[in-house]
């Protein structure tokens, strides 16, 4: 077929840089009494952040070549320190905890002297859970494959390697070096802040703002009023004229903004859709940037269709606020949902395709006899013959009224892993028993000394997937509330309390708390459709044979992914009947560019019913 030439989408690119209640005993009886924990945030950051620190602990006799392999790639960056036994190890934690430094790595060989580097590194963990920890083996050493499969499965390590003993370490070292990227975009905090944020603590438009520009992949700095870092944007806001309310917020050297929403960022970072210029119809317009819009973003403008993308939020959906993704096909070592999303959305723009975050879609009105698809958005309209809804779920509401007015201070709705760093040291509780949920739990422990899982079933295998849940029946920090539910919460300017009935022993538990994570359930972000196209009882979008007969055509149903509308289609988690699982919704978004095709090539010919094409 042939299409029309897109044309360039006048876009700026975006800134990058247990099915049981389950209790494990921690292997407290390893570590010494007077280490602490520390994690990410646990120091205090100057105008010079500390250098974080790469831990190496191998026998004395391998200690060298450890050593000499970590330091000709990080010893720039990073501060190697060098151990030989478990409890050179722990002395050396104890250190660095009272110094505040941070640490990115653990990397322990199979044997370290007096004990094997599996428990090393499992006694390391529980004083430092924030790093990453890496099973290094020599090749003098025995390969424990049972022990390191079982390790990773369960979550005790995030890899197993084999140290390089030539030049060519290419493998090896992509990846060490992407398991300290990942520790510094989610523990370690940006080294330069492209936004600084300056608002006093508990403000809850803060983690609003936080965790989009996260997801954007921006890095992003929040300082309170009196900090030196805050000086610099309350000057530039004085000399501008800004009446000073918070948070107020600086974008790189260029501009200041007072207590602005997440529009205002995103028409900073990326483009409007009213640059596509007034009465321009593009050939595929996207309604949410999820990995099933993202997907299509990235077939249907690397197969020539001019494609725009409309996202209300940040890119990646829900699954872009996943810690980490460990099932999804090509990462063995898991990918967090943010960087899942920003590689598709470099990927889309590459191709062409023009992604405009934090803007609505209002309002829609199909095209018949000729017409193109029209869809309202806050910004103007946006016009296209074919239409692709992929704009996923949003988590449920709890309905409990104490909750919700600690929504922004210490309630959170999604897993919000901007927030993950404010927990440490305390208690948090994650309410739901879905993969987010299971995702969630594990990354909080990481930061908070314990994290409780919240169901109401009577465990989790039900509705999680199995690796997530042996994830969490090993780690200790970790425990499963079953037959439970949230019923109240309590606290001064931000959440302190946490109700839980326990509807088995009919009895209600306050315990203190500093996060409560609401991932529940979903409800269909489709408001906008306004009976346009065909739903079902829940508000889920019908494709294919699921669409009433009534909107069959010559008494055949609608393609696999196509609408009742034609010429409009869904995919991910919108669509009624979806997998809901990120791989599916990714399959489903490149699928229907197929579908899309399809349309255009009858739109172009002729061959579709004139009382339905929009052209």
């Amino acid at each position: 077929m042939r299409v029309p030439k897109p044309r360039e989408s006048p876009w700026r690119r975006g800134v990058a840089r247990a099915s049981s209640d389950v209790r494990r005993r921690p292997v407290s009886a390893l570590i010494p009494r007077n280490i602490g924990v520390v994690g990410a945030g646990a120091y205090t950051r100057s105008m010079k952040p500390p250098t974080p620190v790469i831990m190496l602990i191998a026998a004395a006799e391998h200690a060298e070549e450890m050593r000499e392999e970590f330091a000709h790639r990080y010893a720039a960056d990073y501060d190697l320190q060098l151990a030989t036994t478990l409890s050179e190890s722990m002395t050396m934690a104890q250190g660095l905890n009272a110094r505040g430094l941070p640490v990115a790595m653990f990397a322990a060989t199979t044997q370290v002297g007096d004990a094997t580097g599996l428990v090393t590194l499992q006694c390391l963990h529980a004083v430092m859970p924030a790093a990453k920890r890496v099973m290094v083996r020599l090749r003098s050493e025995p390969w424990a494959v049972e022990e390191q499969r079982v390790a990773q499965i369960s979550g005790q390590i995030e890899a197993a390697l084999l140290l390089p003993s030539g030049p060519r370490d290419e493998e090896f070292h992509t990846a060490v070096t992407e398991l300290l990227s990942d520790w510094g975009w989610s523990a370690g905090g940006p080294e330069i802040e492209l936004v600084n944020i300056v608002a006093p603590p508990g403000d809850p438009n803060v983690g609003v703002l936080r965790d989009f520009l996260d997801r954007q992949g921006i890095p992003t700095g929040v300082w309170p009023p009196e900090a030196p870092h805050a000086a610099k944007t309350l000057e530039m806001a004085r000399s501008q004229g800004i009446e000073i309310a918070y948070p107020l917020v600086r974008i790189a050297e260029r501009e200041v903004h007072a207590n602005p929403d997440v529009r205002v960022l995103g028409r900073a970072f990326g483009a409007t859709v009213d640059e596509l210029g007034e009465g321009h119809v593009v050939d595929l317009a996207i309604v949410g940037a999820g990995p099933a819009g993202l997907a299509a973003a990235v077939y249907g403008a690397s197969e020539g269709l001019s494609t725009a993308v409309i996202e209300a939020d940040a890119v990646g959906g829900q699954a872009g606020t996943s810690a980490m993704i460990r099932n999804y096909l090509g990462f063995p070592r898991g990918i967090s949902g943010m960087r899942l999303a920003q590689r598709a959305r470099f990927q889309a723009t590459r191709f062409g395709a023009g992604i405009y975050s934090a803007t609505e879609v209002t309002g829609f009105t199909p095209g018949y006899r000729g017409e193109p698809h029209v869809l309202e958005t806050d910004d103007g309209p946006v016009c296209a013959r074919a239409v692709l809804i992929s704009t996923g779920v949003a988590y449920r509401r709890l309905g409990v009224e104490e909750v919700e007015g600690f929504v922004g201070r210490g309630v959170y709705y999604g897993a919000a892993s901007s927030a993950a760093r404010e927990c440490e040291g305390g208690h948090v509780l994650v309410v739901g028993g879905g993969n987010s949920a299971g995702q969630a739990a594990i990354h909080l422990s990481r930061f908070a000394r314990s994290v409780s899982i919240v169901v109401r079933r009577d465990g989790l295998a039900e509705t999680m997937s199995d690796y997530l849940i042996r994830e969490i029946e090993a780690n200790p920090r970790i425990v499963v509330r079953t037959n439970a539910e949230i019923v109240g919460a309590s606290g001064t300017d931000r959440l302190q309390h946490v109700t839980i009935r326990f509807n088995e022993e009919d009895q209600e538990l306050t315990v203190p708390a500093c996060g409560l994570f609401l991932l529940l359930g979903a409800h269909p972000c489709v408001d906008w459709l306004d009976g346009t196209v065909a739903r079902d009882a829940k508000g889920f979008v019908l494709t294919g044979r699921d669409v009433p007969q009534e909107f069959w055509r010559d008494g055949l149903p609608p393609e696999a992914l196509a609408t009742s509308v034609p010429g409009v289609f869904a995919a991910g988690d919108i669509r009624a009947g979806s997998m809901k699982r990120v791989a599916a919704a990714s399959g489903e978004g490149a699928g229907a560019v197929t579908l899309v095709h399809h349309w255009l090539e009858a739109v172009v010919t002729g061959t579709c019913d004139p009382d339905a094409c929009a052209s």
